[in-house]
């Protein structure tokens, strides 16, 4: 397993789609990172060569903005818009959807797992009830 900018890249894949497992690298800068070193673009990950690993490290920090660099600029943005309490920085905060989508259903993966609301009742609550009656 290859190790980039402390990030290990699966060894068994081909070059294009292992650079992916990175923050910030997809499938267009993967192949435009890959034609500027004139890699085979077929080749393993594994069969590259030291120079080859620190050809690639050094492109992707001197060009462009990956892995912990991207991290800090996105977390930044996000408690930017927090503390200018716009819009968009209240959705952050109450982990809501921030884009526009429906809330009222769907939204389950910023909301989270559906909380019951309404009286939840134990076998004792219910023979009170009864005895009540």
């Amino acid at each position: 397993m290859p190790r980039v900018i402390g990030v290990d890249i699966p060894g068994k894949k081909r070059v294009e789609y292992a650079l992916q497992y990175m923050y910030g690298v997809g499938p267009t800068r993967a192949k435009e990172v890959v034609a500027k070193l004139k890699i085979d673009p077929a080749t393993k990950a594994d069969d590259l060569t030291s120079e080859q690993i620190v050809a690639l490290a050094k492109i992707l920090q001197e060009d462009y903005r990956v892995e912990g660099d991207l991290r800090r600029e996105v977390s930044g943005n996000i408690r930017r818009l927090i503390a200018v309490n716009c819009y968009r920085g209240i959705r952050h905060r109450r982990g809501l959807p921030v884009r526009g989508q429906r809330t009222s259903t769907n939204a389950r993966t910023r909301k989270g797992p559906r909380k019951t609301v309404g009286a939840v009742r134990g076998k004792e609550a219910r023979s009170v009830a009864k005895a009540g009656k």
